[in-house]
Parts: structure tokens; sequence; C-alpha cells
């Protein structure tokens, strides 16, 4: 069953006009629940998920814990209708415009993030350590002209905005737009604005957000989700999975720019009326300390901090603690053991991908089996096919096909869309084993994406980088195996002059590439060599360096 349609109500047509054609979308099912069936054609995400609490009675509720702080529902709501009445009446902001966020988790980007949805406007959510080069990028691709920012990322935003092709008009806050230092204008304007806002009464399928990706060719790519896919989340993992009860609070580390901590620490704790501890700074230590002191119930975040976290629990009260959930990286079978050996809580992890929204493939309780990722959770169906998208039988390894109530939409990239969405499949791109149970075992990736940290890292985009180095004469970029982040960034190089090879050289390409991406991106081992694998017509063999790396590590074992 395909879910209810109804005519758009945003006025700036450009998302829509860049959606993929409809043959190209993977087939996307609303039958498989009964809350998905139920969708209404017109609807509003950040209503339903805010709004609605108040209805429900809930506005005194806690909703985010925040530097010894406690903001309720009634105030975030409260909040974010000031915020889309400043977008709105003083920014000019038309529905469907695109917005762009930029902050560390605060409650001031949740009301925002909530602010763009009630305006009709479509949220573009940037993680806080990207440079002005790539803010720029992604204020062209997808013709950003407003852009809300925390005050203290003020030099990159500025920098992009000036270096953007139009116009872009910058409001600024402080975390909690309370005006703490400089008195930013939009907490400024908010001073101003009455409470109440007539929200924008849009479609089921009108765009709610944009989220952006990096792939293999080096270029983030911008995922397109709709108002029903925002809520279709909601009724599926969390739910069914995970569980989620109104006395809850979350806390974890994923960035809300990640569609895997927009989900975590504000989606679903608030489709349910429970609370969120917000960290903008989520060392392991910190988030063993957020749970200690704010009795957390929930946590999210990647196998690497789990692995850091393990030896360090003793040191904190965790008796608060009831669920442990991991994405964003393979979830290794000794990282489970070791987190449970220390808090008795096994982890439930989760498979999902920006072009899903969130998870799609998880286990929790007695149906955990330790070094599988799990099933395809309710509402979801995932199989194993071949190169040709034909389902392959248990036990056969080979590339992981998912579809459900939601998909990948990539804006203005049929040749892209070709790839991931077949015969109605998303595929993933990554290579799995089901056994006769339905669980899916991982095997690798099926592309150039490194996954470090819970970051995805695109190895052709650090390439391009380091190419622009005047050392530099040829580069490959590929993750390697590290017990701790499971890949971290290696760079082989080719120097114009060989006799740079030295340590001095290593450490300035790092701090290059520091000053021009995300530092998270940069090579953490470098190795300068005379050649590179090539192909007889040029083409580069990154397979061959994974293979001579990993042949230095012993493979993982598996039960």
């Amino acid at each position: 069953m395909t879910a209810p349609s109804a005519p758009s109500a945003l006025k700036d047509s450009f998302a829509r006009d860049l959606l993929p054609p409809r043959e190209l979308w993977p087939k996307i099912d609303f039958s498989g629940l009964p809350e998905l069936a139920s969708y209404p054609p017109r609807m509003n995400a950040a209503v339903e998920l805010l709004d609605r609490t108040l209805d429900r009675g809930w506005g005194d509720r806690p909703a985010i814990l925040f530097d010894g702080h406690t903001w309720s529902y009634r105030r975030l709501k409260e909040t974010a209708d000031r915020i889309a009445r400043v977008l709105v009446e003083d920014m000019g902001l038309i529905s469907g415009n695109r917005v762009l966020l930029r902050a560390p988790n605060n409650p001031m980007l949740v009301a925002s993030w909530f602010a763009v949805l009630k305006a009709g406007g479509i949220a573009v959510t940037t993680m806080p350590l990207l440079r002005a080069r790539e803010l720029t990028f992604m204020l062209n691709r997808v013709a950003i002209r407003h852009a809300l920012c925390d005050i203290r990322l003020a030099d990159d935003m500025e920098a992009a905005a000036k270096s953007a092709a139009h116009v872009v008009t910058v409001a600024y806050f402080s975390a909690e737009g309370e005006n703490p230092a400089g008195d930013p204008d939009l907490d400024r304007r908010l001073r101003s604005k009455p409470a109440g806002f007539a929200n924008c009464d849009t479609s089921a399928d009108d765009m709610a957000l944009i989220a952006f990706t990096s792939g293999t060719t080096g270029q983030p790519k911008g995922t397109m989700h709709f108002h029903r896919d925002v809520l279709a989340i909601t009724d599926c993992f969390p739910r069914y999975v995970s569980g989620v009860d109104g006395s809850d609070i979350f806390c974890g580390s994923p960035p809300l720019a990640f569609t895997f901590g927009l989900g975590a620490l504000t989606l679903f704790p608030m489709r349910f009326g429970a609370a969120v501890a917000l960290l903008e700074k989520p060392a392991p230590d910190l988030l063993l300390d957020t749970i200690q002191r704010t009795r957390a119930t929930v946590l999210y975040t990647a196998p690497t901090a789990y692995r850091a976290m393990s030896g360090m629990v003793s040191r904190f009260d965790l008796k608060s603690l009831r669920k442990s959930v991991s994405a964003g990286e393979h979830l290794p079978k000794p990282t489970f053991e070791a987190w449970q050996r220390a808090t008795g809580i096994g982890i439930i992890d989760g498979l999902g991908a920006t072009e899903m929204l969130h998870i799609f493939v998880s286990a929790a309780g007695s149906d955990i089996r330790p070094g599988a990722t799990g099933k395809a959770i309710p509402g979801y169906q995932a199989c194993i096919v071949d190169d040709e998208t034909n389902p392959l039988p248990p036990g056969s390894i080979g590339r992981l096909a998912v579809r459900g109530p939601t998909g990948c939409r990539y804006i203005d990239d049929i040749e892209r869309q070709k790839i991931y969405v077949r015969r109605g499949w998303n595929l993933t791109g990554d290579v799995y084993e089901m056994d006769r149970d339905g669980y899916f075992w991982h095997q690798a990736r099926a592309d150039d994406m490194i996954i470090s940290a819970g970051y995805n890292i695109s190895g052709p985009e650090v390439e391009n980088i380091l190419l622009d180095h005047p050392k530099v004469g040829e580069c490959a970029v590929i993750g390697v195996p590290d017990a701790d982040r499971g890949q971290i960034v290696k760079a082989f190089i080719v120097l114009r002059e060989a006799k740079d090879a030295a340590p001095g050289t290593v450490k300035l390409l790092q701090d290059y590439v520091k000053a021009q991406i995300a530092p998270y991106k940069y090579p953490r081992a470098i190795e300068f060599v005379a050649a590179l694998p090539r192909t007889e017509t040029g083409k580069l063999q990154r397979f061959k360096l994974r293979e001579q790396e990993k042949a230095k590590v012993a493979p993982e074992s598996r039960p």
C-alpha cells in the first residue's frame, strides 16, 4: 500500500522539481504497521511531534535537559513558534525554502528545527565541525537563502555566506536563546514575537528535510525526506524494537545533523512525551557523567564510544540506564561483550542510512544475537541480492537490499539514484550474509565510504583536498582497521619531490586537511609511496590497498 497524497502546500518548488523521476523511486510500503497506514494526506511533522504534546496534556513535562536547565514541552513549542515568526515575518521565508541550521546539540537547535517545519521550510542541518568550504557547497547545491546559526560558529558561516552564489540571510542564536554573550540577533528578535504561530498546512509528502551524506564521488549527496517519513521512523524502531516510555530520559553522542542523532535525540523521545539530555561535547566520560547526573535511561552512541566507556563504567552510577543502542558503524562482538560485562546491558545494534532516514535492521532483548546486526524491523523488508538484484538464499553473501515506509530520493542526481535504487529496493552499499532465521551478519562495505568512530567519511573527498596541496602529486585514501575507531582514514601519497618524505610533511598535510574540511576527516595515517596501483587504463585500484592493509590484521572471527 502506498501512502495517501495531497496537493503540495509549498510555494517554492525548487526541491520538489529536483526529485528523481517516480519510476526511479523505491517501493514505499505503508501497509506493514497500523500506525503507518493511518497517516492522513495532510500532515506537518512538527505539529504531530511537538504541538500534539500539549494537546495530550504533556506541556509541563520535561522535553530537554541541558546544562543544568530544563525546557518543558510548552517552552519548546513557544520558542519554536517565535522562531517560525522570525523566519516568516523578518527573514522573508517562503514555504519550500531551504533553511540551513548550524549548531552543536542544544535546545535552540531543536527549537529551530521544529520552527523550520512549522513555517513550511525544509531543514538542512549541518555538522558544527564543517568548514566554510563545505558549507558553501551545501548553500549552492540546494539554493539555501536562509540560515540559523549558533553565534559561536559565526566565522565559517559568515565566510560561507559571502562565498555563496546568492544572498544568504543569517540569524544567530545562543545555546538557549537567552543572550549569555553578545546579544545574538535571533535571541533579540524572539523577545518581540508573541507566542503562537499559524503552522503551514503541509501535505504528508511535502519535503521536510534534506540530509547530506558523503558518497564515493567525494561530493556530499542530498537525500530528501517527507513529513510522513519523519513520522514513520518514530513508529517503527522506537515503538516496536527499542521501546519508549514517557518517563524515559534519552542521551547520546550523535549530532542532530546526522539522521541517527535527529531520530535518537529529538524525534523518538518527543513522539512519546519523553525527555532528552543534550550534550554539546559528548566525550565518553561526559556521556557517563550525564547518565549519572540526569538519571538517563536510554543511551544512543557508536561502538567506538561503547569501547571507550566500558573501561570507565566503575567510576559512575549507571543504575538508571536500561537500554543502550548502537549505530553508525558495525558493532563488533568484543565491544558488545565488554559493555555487557561492565553494565549488564546488551547493546541493541542498528543498521540505518541517511538515504533511509534511520534504522531498518536491528534486534533487542532476547532477540539479540551477539555479532549479528539483527533482522528487518517491523515495517521494513530486507534481503540479500546479487549484482543483478536477484534475491539470494539464506547463507549467501551479497548486497543488502531493503524497503519499507521510507526510501532513497537523491536531489538532482539521477545517476546516483539508479545505483542506490533498483527494482524498487534500496541497496545500502553494505555486504551481508543472512542466516536461515533472517538475521543479517555484516561482512564489509561495498563502496569507498570510510566509517570511523561513527562518522561517514568519503575517501575521494579527502583525496581531493590533498591533491590541492602543492607537495602532493597523487594520492589514494582508504579506511584501514583500527581497534578503537573501527576504521581510520589512511592516505597513500606520491609526493612531487621524494625528498619531502618526512614526518614534518605528514603533519603539514594533516593540518592542511583539518583546515579545509571537518577535522574528523583528516588522514590519521599517511604513507608515502613511489606509485599507486592502477589499471592499464589508469584507473586507481583502491581495493589493492585495502587488501594490503587487511593482510596486516587478523580478520575478526565470527561465532
